[in-house]
């Protein structure tokens, strides 16, 4: 009976902690910056929609502009969060030279704010730029 209650607790316990992962969730970015070489390119948000799906196991990400149906582009993939590292693994994309690849990044979330910095470097696609992007909750 004791190993039953023990049982009980610990898959209580692994569930509730899975549940407690508050990056997931719907967030819609509000801000993205670029460092890429010398130049810092602010993305302008005025015409488009990016937003984020994170379960918890993978991410999805779409972009539309809001008038019409040009410039849309969309990933998915998995990741793993370890505190504040949040690794993507992008399985799902148009672009060949980034797919399967692993993107390290250092998240925060602050209320219903997600904050996400990092290195993005995939040579074969000639991709070396830091990144700062930042989330509402959206659900």
């Amino acid at each position: 009976m004791k190993r039953i209650v023990f049982t009980f607790l610990v898959l209580t316990l692994f569930s509730c902690k899975k549940q407690s992962n508050t990056i997931v969730g719907t967030w819609k970015m509000v801000y993205a910056e670029t460092i890429e070489n010398d130049s810092i390119n602010i993305k302008n948000l005025n015409n488009t929609e990016f937003i984020k799906i994170i379960n918890h196991s993978h991410f999805a990400f779409f972009n539309q502009q809001k008038d019409g149906n040009e410039n849309f582009y969309g990933g998915s993939g998995t990741y793993e969060l370890n505190g504040q590292n949040y690794t993507e693994t992008l399985s799902f994309t148009a672009v060949n030279a980034i797919r399967n690849h692993t993107f390290p990044f250092k998240v925060q979330i602050k209320g219903d704010s997600l904050i996400q910095t990092g290195l993005e470097e995939v040579k074969e696609a000639g991709i070396n730029r830091m990144i700062t992007e930042k989330y509402i909750r959206i659900n």
